[in-house]
């Protein structure tokens, strides 16, 4: 069996409704609405496109996580959805679809990796930029998880998120002693340093919150 994941710039509302923030979105489809789960900040402008595109039933807040019950099934709203080719070429959608800086991130499997090789070329021919983030042959499917990878264990970081922490680690700034400055890893970035702090904090509150049970094991 074969896994790959193909990210779709600016395809449909949720797509365009991250794009030039830190939000992420995943979409859990049930046919007749949509279970949302948004993370990180501008939660209200993702409300705002969700209750225009297909309204809102419910919502529960939870810190950096809103999760939404949709009025609809985006399905309805919009064409060309990634099922189609999928369906068309044989491939199967790992849930959930993933909504991050203006593109949406699909898991796709297929018994014969020809058939992943078909599907992005029919969405290439149809005017899609997509690209493939990862392509692999694997042999095992979870069941409580899509696949059984580190990303099941490590958490959700925003793009900025990574991009700090990446940069701040390959900058020595974990070292002992430091070898940067906030100051620093903000310029590289391209923030500010209360923001690239910020970025910081939030990654490593993530990331120490996902593994401290593994270290008290």
């Amino acid at each position: 069996m074969y896994e790959a994941t193909f990210r779709i710039e600016g395809d449909g509302t949720y797509a365009a409704a991250t794009a030039g923030t830190d939000a992420r979105v995943e979409l859990w489809c049930n046919d007749h609405c949509d279970l949302l789960y948004v993370t990180e900040d501008a939660t209200d402008e993702i409300l705002a496109h969700v209750r225009e595109e297909v309204g809102v039933q419910d919502r529960l807040q939870r810190p950096d996580e809103v999760v939404i019950i949709t009025g609809e099934c985006l399905k309805r709203h919009e064409g060309n959805l990634i099922e189609t080719y999928l369906a068309r070429h044989d491939c199967l959608l790992l849930p959930p679809l993933r909504y991050a800086d203006g593109a949406k991130s699909c898991r796709v499997l297929a018994l014969d990796p020809a058939n992943l090789t078909s599907c992005y070329r029919a969405l290439l021919d149809d005017g899609f930029a997509v690209t493939v983030e990862r392509k692999r042959e694997i042999e095992t499917v979870a069941h409580d998880a899509p696949l059984l990878t580190l990303d099941g264990v490590l958490p959700d970081l925003s793009p900025r998120q990574r991009e700090t922490f990446a940069t701040a680690y390959d900058n020595g700034y974990y070292e002992i002693p430091r070898e940067t400055t906030t100051t620093a890893i903000a310029e590289t970035v391209g923030v500010e340093r209360r923001t690239a702090e910020e970025h910081l904090r939030r990654a490593e509150n993530k990331l120490v919150a996902a593994l401290i049970e593994y270290v008290r094991a």
